[in-house]
């Protein structure tokens, strides 16, 4: 699967390849296939993706601003460097403190 916003055997700057949006979430696949996937995500202050579910394992990595992510109920605060793992099957939802972007990447 051809992928142009990432190209192979290039460097790239994470934070670079995707930018904020007011009022919106914004995302972009890296990397797809039958193995898992690797999606960057833009969220603007008060955005949100809402509670549910994955039925695999899946680590955000906070790239920029502050974000929170909410595991079975728990919140959990992220700043930049910071990351969780999402356990598979666990209902989990992701919030905006701030303005914050993050690497999402779920193995199969």
């Amino acid at each position: 699967m051809e992928n142009k916003a990432f190209p192979t055997a290039e460097k790239f700057s994470m934070t670079d390849k995707v930018a904020y949006a007011e009022g919106s979430v914004v995302s972009k696949i890296i990397i797809r296939n039958d193995k898992g996937n690797v999606t960057l995500f833009a969220f603007d202050k008060g955005e949100f993706l809402s509670e549910h579910t994955a039925p695999f394992d899946a680590i955000v990595q906070v790239l920029d601003g502050k974000g929170e992510v909410v595991i079975d109920g728990i919140p959990f605060e992220l700043n930049v460097g910071e990351s969780i793992i999402m356990p598979a099957d666990v209902r989990h939802a992701v919030n905006a403190i701030e303005r914050f972007k993050m690497l999402l990447t779920m193995i199969k």
